[in-house]
């Protein structure tokens, strides 16, 4: 492939051009040069791909993050109402309450399916030993009939959801 401006018919370099450079020389830095562009271009296009791939992964990461946020606020809420019917169901109705007191033991039944069908379920926190990870410690009281350290009571139910504490165990535990 000749470029006739730098040739004359004979293959004599052109004496227009200022380089006195061979045609054949000037083809092959010309073809360097876009074989290079070419592949900045290219090497471009690789790390915009990437770039884009990781902002679309952060992204979906982030959505994912922010729905469980939303799906525990909500079941925080939800314990909430669970804590009232827990209180309804061990509050003596007297005579004449029972179908008051079935009725509520259904609503409260209910919720805790759907409270498993999502995954959280109740802290066992009574007789366990006290962990701060778990459990929130509002009252502590001598007993000897428990070890130190070890809950006595419950005043209020904990929750995970999956490994993830939902709420923690408001408990009291035993002290020497």
């Amino acid at each position: 492939m000749t470029d006739e401006r730098l040739t004359d018919p004979a293959g004599e370099p052109d004496a227009d051009d200022p380089s006195g450079e061979a045609p054949a020389a000037v083809a092959d830095r010309a073809l360097a040069d876009v074989q290079r562009e070419r592949d900045d271009f290219y090497d471009r296009l690789l790390r915009k791909t990437a770039e884009f791939d990781n902002y679309r992964k952060r992204v979906e990461r982030e959505r994912r993050a922010q729905a469980d946020e939303a799906v525990i606020n909500l079941l925080r809420e939800l314990l909430l109402v669970v804590d009232d019917f827990d209180i309804a169901v061990t509050v003596d109705a007297g005579e004449g309450g029972a179908a008051y007191r079935r009725g509520v033991e259904l609503i409260h039944d209910k919720l805790q399916d759907l409270l498993a069908k999502h995954g959280v379920r109740p802290i066992e926190a009574v007789g366990a030993q006290f962990d701060p990870n778990i459990h929130q410690a509002v009252m502590h009281d001598a007993s000897p009939d428990h070890p130190e350290g070890e809950v006595m009571g419950e005043l209020r139910k904990g929750y995970m959801i999956g490994d993830r504490l939902l709420r923690p165990s408001m408990v009291k535990v035993a002290k020497a």
